[in-house]
């Protein structure tokens, strides 16, 4: 039974969001300010985090980032009333995983959670299917229903780093940093056109994308059951 932490400060959402993963069956731990988050998930750390950005005493911002400096990989979707794209891009940038703005839908957040837990129980591979496609890391090969696809560098590169991270949302930042390297001048437009090309390679219809799916003013997310 996976286990939630939930670091919220309004009652009424937090007394929500703890009825509703029980109802799923999960097992839930509440944290009302950021210190008391910060300690429980250090103290054990859950299978998820549903964290607020706005938080008294510690912000979830400096949540993320703590956790992920004492190597913490648990995933984290954030929480945020703001909905203002720099605030949700620091926040991934930080090492969340997955944002939702409030108000959000109850059945919208539960599948993003079991999306993210699920992906982390699959064991690591070097094999990846998605849709008609399949992307082997050891042999660097793309396959089509059987037919090899030819990617250059940068697409292999740009599937690879997508695959690893299965249902997050992906700031455009991070992609540029892991594809082309921090020590590239590279910019967002670069990354649209790779992914455009990309999809013209992975998805049955390139102007409607099942698996590279678009995340409005933030990045992209890579769904391989799409």
């Amino acid at each position: 039974m996976h286990r939630v932490l939930v670091i919220e400060d309004d009652a009424t959402l937090a007394r929500g969001l703890v009825d509703n993963l029980q109802a799923r069956g999960y097992r839930t731990q509440l944290a009302v300010d950021g210190q008391i988050g910060l300690e429980a998930a250090l103290a054990d750390p859950p299978d998820l985090i549903l964290l607020d950005i706005m938080l008294p005493k510690l912000n979830g911002y400096e949540i993320c980032q703590r956790l992920r400096e004492r190597g913490l990989d648990m995933p984290i979707i954030m929480l945020t009333a703001k909905g203002q794209e720099e605030d949700i891009v620091r926040g991934l940038e930080l090492g969340a995983d997955d944002y939702l703005t409030k108000p959000f839908g109850i059945r919208e957040l539960l599948a993003r959670a079991a999306a993210l837990l699920r992906r982390r129980q699959e064991p690591a591979t070097e094999l990846f299917r998605f849709g008609d496609c399949v992307l082997d890391l050891s042999s660097h090969r793309l396959s089509r229903e059987g037919m090899e696809v030819p990617l250059t560098t940068k697409e292999f590169r740009m599937l690879e780093y997508f695959v690893k991270r299965p249902d997050r949302a992906l700031a455009r930042r991070d992609i540029m940093d892991n594809v082309w390297g921090r020590s590239v001048i590279v910019t967002s437009r670069s990354v649209d056109r790779c992914i455009t090309t990309l999809r013209g390679k992975v998805e049955i219809d390139p102007r409607s994308p099942k698996h590279i799916r678009t995340i409005r003013d933030i990045g992209y997310r890579f769904e391989p059951d799409g």
